[in-house]
């Protein structure tokens, strides 16, 4: 089946967005070369923040967060994962594993030549991004860890709540992106912004990645990715580089906290970690101000 691509016209006019679209293309070892979208802004010489999104999002996300981070002295590359955005998008959802996309974005890294930056997971950012930090630990200077885990299929309530995610996205007649963003934020969205979240996706065909996620998160032990997550748990056991914490205060009272990073992880340590109120799921969406001012101030005193 052929590579998609979604047609440029649709990104047109998209409030907030005017930043001009990077290519770069990695190999994968089935569909040869695939194309990965990715924000590229400030200074090619200045330090550089990698921004990583998350389910029903894409680097769209990050369009009020880039230019204060710019405006400060940083570089900013935010790329899309294969199947998101203006990336290439795979029409077979059995393309979408766990260890595809840790290996798409290892290669991105790779093909860019990062070193030293400080990485800013954001959900399946993170999920995918701390396997490939800690197979590449030169790449990252230091983390930053926002509303995200790193699973392992290992706890009961965990997998309970994994199941009823993936009952809720299988039962919907289209896969919700904009609409999803909507109702997991604290503040109002507004129409056309969501329509923004919507963009890369003409119809239900290009959204394979998007959907095959739920699938993504381990539910139990035996899942493929429990193993190689496991592994990489012992490595961030032994992260000594500076790890920072910043979810939403909302979603911290139902239960998804950052403790087994702040506890386990050497490097998160004595660290400014915080939980931001008026925050929901979306917290970069709710929150770009304060998430763009606690990352520079990390950054800055951790350098």
């Amino acid at each position: 089946m052929s590579i998609l691509r979604t047609p440029e016209e649709r990104f047109d006019g998209l409030p907030g967005f005017s930043f001009k679209p990077n290519y770069v293309e990695i190999q994968d070892p089935i569909h040869g070369a695939l194309r990965v979208h990715y924000l590229d802004e400030g200074d090619h010489a200045a330090p550089i923040v990698l921004l990583l999104h998350g389910q029903g999002t894409w680097s769209y996300l990050y369009r009020n967060m880039i230019p204060i981070l710019v405006e400060a002295g940083y570089r900013v590359i935010a790329p899309d994962f294969i199947g998101f955005g203006r990336s290439d998008k795979l029409p077979n959802a059995d393309d979408y594993t766990y260890q595809n996309h840790v290996n798409w974005l290892a290669s991105f890294v790779s093909v860019m030549d990062l070193q030293g930056v400080t990485g800013f997971f954001f959900d399946w950012g993170g999920m995918f991004g701390l396997r490939v930090a800690v197979e590449n630990p030169d790449a990252f200077a230091r983390l930053v860890l926002l509303n995200t885990t790193l699973p392992r299929g290992n706890k009961l309530l965990s997998n309970l709540w994994v199941l009823g995610w993936r009952r809720y996205c299988a039962k919907q007649p289209q896969f919700p992106m904009g609409t999803m963003v909507k109702n997991m934020t604290a503040k109002e969205v507004p129409s056309d912004v969501v329509s923004g979240f919507d963009a890369p996706y003409p119809d239900e065909s290009y959204k394979a990645g998007p959907k095959k996620l739920p699938l993504l998160i381990p539910a139990s032990p035996w899942h493929e990715a429990s193993a190689p997550n496991t592994k990489a748990w012992g490595d961030l056991e032994r992260w000594q580089k500076p790890v920072l914490t910043l979810f939403s205060e909302q979603l911290a009272k139902r239960g998804i906290k950052p403790d087994e990073f702040k506890t386990r992880i050497p490097g998160a340590a004595e660290q400014d970690h915080d939980l931001i109120s008026q925050a929901g799921f979306f917290i970069v969406e709710d929150q770009p101000d304060i998430l763009a001012e606690k990352l520079i101030a990390f950054i800055r005193s951790t350098s």
